[in-house]
């Protein structure tokens, strides 16, 4: 019996577990943590077949015929390196998925922001056509959920990382889409150009490429490595790159697909320039797949947005509270700010990511009339507010503080709009972003 050890008691963790136990593995499951959850899914586990095994550090073994690491583990954990160098075949639980759904067309979605949104809304544009496409990789299912499923499905849409690509070598989708790009988990991959390599190979494997024409970034290197791809752009055809004939773009109040009206961009109930990108390349992944106008538009029509993504949560006494608590990066941060009107009063912070943070404290310069901190970058934050001559801000640590202290002070400062917009990872005080998003949700709805 073959055997295999995984790495990540989480979601996509315990997929690739059951995967491979149905397929008669021998099969591992460990995490570097434990607490009183991971102890009672060890149990559960446990009557499945599958060991688990709690404050465990893999140490590769000759015994072992696979690794499979979840999409939060370190592709360059030294362990991982040094079962690599044994020659003991080491892939991600995306490319588990991939290896038993391969048979079935994929539409892959990548990029640094925009990439949720963008999923949603083409798994809700295919569905809405009468196919099977469940949305899967870091929205809704695992990748490997959806291979357990008896039933298989028409299409899958995986939104995908740079760890899962960084793990997934043989992954090639038949439409491959890229959002946007710029710093971020450089951390993790160091430099600017080993980040765009990683999710350039994804692309390059890719039967068809959907490219942002208005990010600054691909736009630039558009024409030298992507020449025969389809472009979008908000600002028109004149801002087209590569296949002309495949561009996907904004003329009038009309999205515009190889010269033909698709839908009018009203239809669209999300806010901001850069729902109207995503809108493009969602347009343009449909009309690969063969999807006619009526269920595009009846599908956006109807679409109310992705959860934590300036997602509208209530209105107290005029103010509305919008929870972007996505927003985990300088830029996507920067993005919310753009998409809402000002004045308005910003709750940001969590755990501090390298990056540029120029633009973001630009813009905050601009649109909040006021700046509440919270969680671990507090602080830094507090620091470079007032580098750039910010002094409208408190640190408040925090989600119950900031909210409450926000509907205090919006009505001095006659702002409409409350928004969670970190800039930051959540991994400070939460186990992700969405329980962040979920605490701010609970706090604006104890003033209602």
């Amino acid at each position: 019996m073959s055997k295999a050890h995984v790495i990540g008691l989480g979601k996509s963790g315990i997929a690739a577990a059951k995967l491979l136990k149905q397929q008669d593995w021998e099969v591992i499951l460990s995490d570097a943590k434990s607490s009183a959850e991971l102890e009672a899914q060890q149990s559960e586990l446990s009557q499945a077949g599958i060991t688990v095994k709690l404050n465990h550090s893999l140490t590769p073994d000759a015994s072992l015929d696979l690794i499979v690491v979840s999409p939060g583990v370190r592709w360059d954990l030294p362990a991982l390196v040094e079962a690599r160098n044994r020659g003991i075949e080491t892939i991600g639980e995306m490319e588990l998925a991939w290896r038993y759904l391969k048979s079935i067309p994929w539409v892959a979605i990548t990029g640094t922001n925009g990439k949720t949104t963008t999923t949603a809304l083409i798994s809700a544009i295919f569905k809405t056509a009468g196919l099977n496409a469940p949305a899967c990789g870091n929205i809704g299912h695992a990748a490997c959920e959806i291979a357990l499923q008896e039933s298989k499905p028409d299409w899958v849409i995986a939104e995908i990382s740079s760890y899962q690509i960084e793990s997934s070598d043989t992954l090639a989708p038949q439409i491959g889409v890229w959002t946007t790009f710029t710093p971020d988990h450089l951390n993790r991959h160091y430099t600017l150009e080993n980040y765009y390599q990683i999710k350039a190979q994804l692309l390059q494997r890719s039967e068809q490429q959907v490219f942002n024409g208005d990010d600054p970034y691909l736009h630039q290197v558009g024409s030298r490595d992507w020449s025969n791809a389809c472009w979008t752009s908000v600002d028109g055809k004149q801002n087209l790159l590569g296949n002309l004939d495949l561009g996907v773009y904004i003329e009038g109040d009309w999205v515009i697909d190889r010269g033909e009206k698709v839908i009018p961009i009203n239809i669209l109930k999300m806010p901001g320039k850069h729902n109207l990108q995503n809108l493009l390349m969602s347009v343009a992944a449909a009309r690969f797949a063969g999807i006619d106008k009526e269920a595009i538009a009846q599908a956006i029509s109807t679409f109310p947005g992705v959860p934590h993504r300036l997602e509208y949560i209530c209105t107290w006494q005029g103010i509305d509270f919008i929870n972007d608590s996505k927003a985990t990066n300088y830029d996507a941060a920067e993005v919310g700010l753009v998409a809402v009107d000002s004045p308005v009063i910003l709750i940001a912070g969590g755990e501090a990511k390298a990056g540029d943070d120029n633009g973001w404290l630009q813009r905050i310069k601009e649109k909040a009339a006021f700046v509440l901190l919270i969680g671990d970058a507090a602080s830094a934050f507090s620091q470079r507010l007032s580098e750039v001559g910010y002094s409208n801000y408190e640190i408040v640590e925090t989600m119950e503080k900031a909210v409450t202290k926000a509907a205090e002070i919006a009505p001095q400062y006659e702002a409409k709009i409350v928004l969670l917009s970190p800039a930051c990872a959540s991994f400070d005080r939460y186990q992700n972003f969405e329980q962040r998003g979920d605490d701010f949700r609970f706090w604006c709805q104890k003033l209602e």
